[in-house]
């Protein structure tokens, strides 16, 4: 029998197209990202092959056969485990892999119930071209032990890639003008350059980061102070210092979500003491106040509730900055005599906790160490909530007063898991694992602040307190959109995604008997300036983007870390201007001056955390002394 002929470069032309097809259909099959026309569907097919053409490409210089393939198996593999990665991480953070993540080994640990929760049988299918490609080497007739390439042919080659790289780029940049300069939309980066060319110009976004520290001489600050005191919010008289000298109590509540307040899951009342709360006369509720974190979600509400700045585009703040200087609540706390600290029974170098503390100026963290939990306790976080409040008031008991704590609960977190004796309500029905374990664990934690109350009154700390809390961020993401869809009862949209980053924020104030319900249109920026202004503290020299929202000059525009925004007329979200009564799209007009604006404030909030620009308004404080 004849002995079949292949080309030369076979294995390279199985090898690029298996990979960019691969790529592709995983593009379809784990990202849900928003395709409008025929030519955003031709760009994201496209957008894999000038990165692969290269990246294969240099196995043309490579002259024998057995290194060439090597080569070629390599890459694949590389490019298998890169999309699977993103694949994965989409899963549970609705967002692309960034280079500072994966510098945050010490979460690695911790993190790992989630990210065995969101994987999928079905993931298999990212190696499906390195099958392939293994498969081409070993049946494939090898021609000889060296290749040689033509320089021609290897100088067409490349003129050919970066053709298609010109194309992808022109066309890309007709469909959404001016897109490098919006970094902060993984989405969209991915979309049109691909997952590989999307984390090339991470790495250069990230170097350019870190050159921005190096090269900042202060001078920006102006700019960004000017921006910041056009839309300062004076106080209203009439609640500035209505709870000054009272203990300050923050709660972070993990992964709550607005929805399920007041709300109920076939029959069962979700949050019955949360429920109770809203109405209590002690107690302002805003209703329509929303989370503003980005990929550190529980470190970045941290953040941004220590200083009103947004978290870092891209990463953690927490591991990124945490040399900088900062002005944080805490600190002006301390300023004001009161004993700052931080209590979250879990391991203190989590998120770099234990190095951002002392950067905040927090005089205590208890952590894990400080807690003894028992048997029966431990959640795969840490430790559960219930006896977590427990413990914690009897810590409070010998705090110096005035004292300020945030406390950080874990049980309600990604993959929801309870042991049976704490679930007080059944599981949902839906196809959705994650969400129908979620309401249980929502009504366990708040059955925990109901018990918290209660150990404050008993222990004498309830009357002199003044209890804040916030939802910390999401906790069903958007690849639960389906789920949601049948507990909602309606079609999920981009629309419906930004208004269910709606998280709960209540300002608990015990015989104030002035509460109300707000609907005043607010985001976690604006816990900083009204909690201290409550206080008494003034802010109107402080470096912060958030606005007391008592103040009748409080602005209603939230903005998100990704670039979407909320005004008390539209929603804007992926790309396309929403009516917020009707959640149909509108005139694109309306959003024009927010979405500029939206860009502004985030750059300046960059600008701020990237340049560490506040240790020079420190400089500046020392000359004027």
């Amino acid at each position: 029998m004849k002995k079949v002929i292949w080309p030369k470069h076979s294995v390279l032309v199985i090898a690029i197209i298996a990979t960019w097809l691969t790529t592709y259909i995983g593009y379809k099959a784990s990202f849900n990202m928003k395709i409008d026309n025929v030519m955003q569907e031709f760009i994201l097919f496209i957008n894999p092959l000038s990165f692969l053409l290269f990246i294969y490409g240099i196995a043309l210089f490579i002259k024998t056969t057995k290194r060439r393939n090597i080569y070629i198996f390599s890459v694949s593999l590389i490019t298998s485990i890169i999309m699977f990665s993103n694949a994965v991480f989409y899963r549970f953070f609705s967002d692309f892999i960034t280079l500072p993540l994966l510098f945050q080994t010490n979460n690695f640990g911790d993190l790992s119930s989630s990210v065995f929760a969101s994987l999928h049988a079905m993931d298999i299918f990212f190696f499906t071209d390195v099958v392939i490609i293994g498969l081409a080497i070993k049946f494939i007739p090898q021609r000889e032990q060296s290749i040689h390439h033509g320089k021609i042919g290897r100088k067409l080659y490349f003129v050919v890639t970066a053709m298609i790289l010109m194309v992808n780029l022109g066309l890309a940049e007709s469909q959404r003008p001016q897109l490098l300069t919006r970094s902060f939309d993984r989405e969209l980066l991915v979309k049109n350059l691909g997952t590989y060319n999307y984390h090339i110009y991470d790495l250069f976004i990230q170097s350019k980061t870190h050159a921005q520290r190096a090269l900042a001489d202060g001078s920006e600050l102006t700019e960004v102070k000017n921006y910041i005191s056009a839309n300062y919010a004076e106080p209203d008289p009439e609640m500035f210092g209505i709870a000054k000298d009272r203990n300050l109590i923050i709660i972070s509540l993990e992964s709550l979500q607005s929805f399920v307040i007041n709300n109920e899951m076939k029959g069962h009342e979700i949050t019955p003491f949360l429920n109770e709360l809203t109405r209590d006369p002690d107690t302002f509720y805003f209703s329509n106040f929303y989370h503003q974190t980005g990929l550190g979600k529980t470190s970045d509400a941290e953040f941004i509730v220590e200083n009103s700045i947004y978290g870092r585009n891209g990463g953690a703040v927490f591991f990124t900055n945490s040399g900088n200087t900062f002005h944080s609540l805490s600190e002006r706390l301390g300023d004001n005599g009161y004993f700052t600290s931080v209590m979250h029974a879990n391991n203190r170098s989590f998120w770099n906790r234990d190095i951002m503390y002392q950067a905040f100026g927090i005089d205590k963290f208890y952590d894990v160490e400080s807690y003894e939990i028992g048997e029966g306790e431990a959640v795969n976080w840490g430790m559960k909530d219930i006896p977590f409040f427990e413990q914690s008031v009897q810590l409070m008991k010998d705090f110096p007063q005035p004292f300020a704590t945030r406390m950080i609960t874990l049980t309600n977190h990604h993959p929801f898991d309870l042991d049976e004796e704490d679930m007080i309500i059944p599981p949902y029905d839906s196809n959705s694992n994650t969400l129908n374990k979620y309401f249980q664990t929502t009504r366990y934690m708040d059955e925990s602040i109901k018990v918290f109350f209660d150990e404050l009154k008993k222990n004498g700390l309830y009357d002199n307190s003044i209890i804040v809390m916030y939802g910390d961020h999401y906790g069903i993401s958007e690849n639960h959109n389906k789920a949601m869809g049948m507990y909602m009862d309606k079609q999920i949209t981009p629309f419906d995604n930004a208004e269910l980053q709606k998280v709960p924020f209540f300002i608990h104030i015990p015989g104030y008997g002035k509460g109300e319900v707000s609907d005043e249109l607010a985001g976690q920026m604006d816990i900083r300036p009204t909690v201290l202004h409550l206080l008494g503290i003034d802010t109107k020299d402080d470096m912060q983007f958030g606005a007391d929202l008592f103040s009748p000059d409080h602005e209603p525009f939230v903005i998100f870390r990704d670039g979407r925004f909320i005004t008390t007329d539209n929603i804007y979200a992926h790309e396309v201007c929403y009516d917020i009564n009707t959640g149909e799209p509108t005139d694109g007009e309306a959003c024009e001056p927010f979405i500029e604006r939206t860009a502004t404030e985030l750059g300046y909030s960059d600008l701020i955390i990237n340049g560490d620009l506040l240790r020079f308004q420190d400089e500046d404080d020392k000359d004027d002394q």
